[in-house]
């Protein structure tokens, strides 16, 4: 009677894999995030966050920005990076047709929620390349240590 739901290509499971897949792709279409940690398309700056056993490591993709315009603020367990992107826009005078614009400029707001154990009096930014990378620095009471026996 149920045969058929076995009779997929590659099993059940990757049939579903695959209709989830299809779902985000129809929900990045519209805008809205694909799952609950992703961000609707167009997000400025786009960034990756991962960790060390000793650091949080935060990498914002912005290029051609000024570092000196950049704000970045912990408070409560939150990393903001917020700024201004200014227009690549030529001056207009009257002549300028544009048919296409998908480079974000104007003010922009990130923020990221940190672990518990983010240390912030101990932060690090550096903007190369387009790139601004931020390590936040885990509290050393969250360390593990190791235990000698006597």
């Amino acid at each position: 009677m149920y045969e058929s739901l076995f009779n997929f290509p590659g099993g059940l499971l990757a049939e579903f894999e695959r209709l989830q897949q299809e779902l985000q792709q129809e929900f990045a279409n519209l805008g809205r995030p694909g799952s609950i940690r992703a961000l609707a398309s167009g997000a400025f700056p786009t960034i990756n966050v991962g960790s060390t056993p000793g650091t949080i490591e935060v990498y914002a993709f912005a290029p051609g920005l000024d570092p000196a315009t950049l704000d970045i603020q912990i408070d409560h367990g939150l990393l903001s990076i917020s700024g201004e992107r200014s227009s690549a826009e030529p001056q207009d005078n009257g002549s300028l047709s544009v048919y296409a614009n998908e480079r974000f400029s104007g003010r922009f707001k990130r923020t990221v929620n940190l672990s518990k154990d983010a240390d912030p009096d101990k932060v690090e930014a550096h903007y190369r390349n387009g790139v601004l990378h931020i390590k936040v620095a885990r509290q050393e009471s969250a360390q593990p240590k190791r235990i000698t026996i006597q």
